[in-house]
């Protein structure tokens, strides 16, 4: 599949990486359900790039596990991290939330150009990215979509899916950009606030509105 050619908009300097082909910008806020389409394209065998994967991969390196040691020891125990300890140190104290960030983000670009090798040469790619507004990061892509799902669904499936008290969901959301501020900065918007049959048609109606027949 061939994204159209009217969103085929920046060129190799302006991209992000400076990649050759197209890139989409997929985000979302924390449960609002950007996993489910980022699987459901994976699904259809569009070539995705998963940022929170990433991460994962980043957190998995023994550089990162040395680095957690130095600085946070107390998140540490049996030789692991204790990734529950670590996000409520990260949400409660910005000084360790930007510490923890930099040393990500200083690895994340090589992370995504050695998945962006392994999709061997697609004719375009789309990047799952959590903080893509919040990082002022949209003029990177050539188009972007939101994952759009009201702010007491996302409280609900929050305290649902991490059965966490209405406090800390409200504390996590609260240090998020507001999903109604990223709906209005979304070109595309896929509205997860129904089914998952309606959430497949909502993807399949964006797919055919930027691809190529």
């Amino acid at each position: 599949m061939k994204i159209k050619k009217k969103f085929n908009r920046l060129n190799n300097e302006s991209r992000l990486y400076k990649l050759n082909v197209p890139v989409i910008g997929l985000t979302g806020g924390i449960a609002s359900g950007k996993s489910t389409v980022t699987a459901i394209l994976k699904e259809k065998d569009l070539p995705v790039i998963d940022a929170d994967q990433l991460v994962k991969g980043i957190y998995a390196l023994p550089e990162t596990l040395d680095f957690i040691k130095n600085n946070f020891p107390d998140v540490i125990k049996d030789g692991g991290i204790q990734f529950p300890l670590l996000r409520q140190k990260v949400f409660s104290n910005s000084d360790v939330k930007s510490k923890i960030e930099e040393f990500i983000y200083q690895r994340l670009p090589m992370a995504f150009k050695l998945a962006f090798e392994n999709l061997h040469q697609p004719s375009m790619v789309i990047y799952d990215v959590p903080l893509l507004f919040e990082k002022n990061l949209e003029h990177l892509f050539d188009l972007n979509v939101l994952v759009y799902t009201p702010l007491t669904i996302q409280r609900q499936r929050l305290m649902a899916r991490d059965n966490h008290t209405d406090e800390i969901a409200n504390n996590i959301l609260n240090q998020q950009m507001d999903i109604e501020s990223k709906k209005s900065k979304a070109e595309f918007i896929i509205d997860n606030t129904r089914t998952q049959a309606e959430l497949t048609e909502e993807v399949n109606n964006f797919l055919r509105q930027i691809m190529e027949n």
